[in-house]
């Protein structure tokens, strides 16, 4: 099977419109966040697992399935991860407990684990450098600050008209094109032979369910209780594990490498904390607008289109400014805009009632979207860069593995901090507060510890 080179091809929007699928899945439930929690009976802070179970599946996995789909091929990947995930959105929309919801949102994260990596892989290897490639990836990067906007809105239309349900069911049809479309289109790219760290990837995702389940637990059961101190005693001794897994295992999903030293370690965990930011505040905003100020699912989703349509501006602007002002000094400026913005937002929420203005919302949002837009690109190329020669290709997978787990975390620590504030009534204000400590933390890290990408360098890639 052909593929044809010098324009965007059938085969660059199949692979486009995939990780749109997946990009939109991060957040289209949050609008049907209150009416999800309603019909099935989900506490306050059980309801964060409909959002944390698809991040824990799918950045732990992301850290191992890169190299399954080298060993059976890309499209092969890509094609089994989409199934899985197609499967998982029809069994979450027919969901009738709490349990079956989240069970399906866990699978969901597999399938996107699965596939995610070969979109990249096939989107490279199908497109000639040069122009083509650059359209393709500029369409790539188009879908995935798009994604935001067109699952916010989505989910506010589809919760007000057809129920929450549909939120899970639209990725049916989706998923079901993007399959005949990667068959029809996409040829198979040659397989590698490599060795899967079965072993560090097993204890790295229970490090990360029983630290994110430990969390959770607690805004229900207290601190004290024994099933909270248990999970924390599992989390420790799984990331033991890891450390001793990885020190062994001659290609480790997590190389030791990249936290020898904080010049390496700074940026990995400024990504780390960064999406734990933006995650609670897009979850606590639903909350906010809902609950509190009585907006509808689609009044909510509007809303909020302003936080991508700064993101996609600024992150468009971005790469031009990249080689002037460096990625440090860009990506402080943006990780500023993330902490004032989500102060904002929390100010908003401690004065907030039925009467208050869409204004209100509206600002803030737009300022924590430019700061988003402008901080991945600068952190993400200091993270590549700094990755030695033969850690490449884990550090893309750490990096979005990362995306996804601290956007989980981050969210059970703050849902934590929402039951011990006082809940909806009392609490939002606090933990909008809290929230922002994530990318403060972040611009710490890497206003410290990053260092600018020389020119030559920037030139080369």
């Amino acid at each position: 099977m052909s593929v044809r080179r010098g324009s965007v091809t059938p085969a660059v929007v199949i692979l486009v419109l995939t990780q749109l699928m997946f990009v939109v899945d991060t957040s289209i439930v949050n609008v049907a966040l209150p009416d999800i929690g309603r019909d099935l009976d989900f506490s306050s802070a059980g309801l964060s697992w409909v959002v944390t179970a698809y991040a824990l599946t799918f950045g732990g996995l992301i850290l191992l399935s890169g190299k399954v789909g080298s060993m059976i091929g890309p499209r092969r990947a890509l094609v089994l991860g989409v199934t899985v995930f197609v499967i998982a959105s029809i069994a979450g929309g027919l969901a009738g407990s709490a349990g079956l919801l989240v069970a399906a949102r866990a699978l969901q994260g597999v399938g996107a684990a699965v596939a995610a990596p070969s979109v990249m892989v096939l989107l490279m290897g199908i497109t000639a450098p040069g122009p083509q490639r650059s359209r393709a990836m500029a369409m790539f990067v188009l879908a995935v600050g798009a994604g935001a906007a067109v699952g916010l809105l989505a989910g506010g239309v589809l919760t007000q008209t057809l129920g929450w349900q549909w939120v899970m069911f639209v990725n049916a049809p989706i998923g079901v094109l993007v399959l005949l479309g990667t068959l029809r289109n996409l040829p198979e790219l040659e397989r590698r032979r490599t060795s899967l760290d079965i072993g560090g990837a097993t204890a790295s995702i229970l490090a990360m369910v029983a630290l994110v389940f430990a969390f959770t637990s607690a805004a229900d059961h207290g601190w004290a209780s024994p099933l909270v101190l248990a999970a924390f005693a599992v989390a420790l001794a799984a990331l033991a594990a890891l450390v001793a897994c990885e020190r062994r295992h001659p290609h480790p999903v997590m190389p030791l490498a990249f936290f020898s030293s904080m010049r390496s370690a700074g940026p990995l965990l400024s990504m780390l904390v960064v999406p734990a930011g933006q995650v609670g505040f897009l979850f606590f905003t639903t909350l906010l607008t809902q609950k509190v100020l009585g907006f509808t699912p689609i009044q909510t989703g509007l809303a909020l289109v302003p936080f991508t349509v700064g993101l996609i501006a600024t992150n468009q602007l971005t790469p031009r400014l990249l080689p002037r002002l460096g990625e440090r000094a860009i990506g402080i400026t943006g990780l500023s805009g993330l902490v004032l913005g989500i102060t904002w937002m929390a100010l908003v929420a401690a004065d907030a009632g039925p009467g208050t203005s869409i204004v209100t919302v509206l600002l803030p949002s737009i300022l924590l979207g430019a700061g988003a837009g402008a901080t991945f690109a600068p952190v993400t190329a200091v993270i590549m860069h700094q990755a030695p020669s033969e850690h490449i290709g884990a550090a893309a997978s750490l990096n979005q593995g990362l995306q996804q787990l601290g956007g989980g975390m981050g969210l059970a620590v703050l849902t934590s901090v929402l039951a011990a504030t006082g809940g909806l009534d009392h609490g939002l204000g606090t933990t909008l507060l809290a929230t922002a400590a994530f990318p403060l933390a972040g611009l710490i890290l890497f206003g410290v510890w990053a260092r600018r990408i020389p020119a030559a360098d920037n030139a080369h890639a």
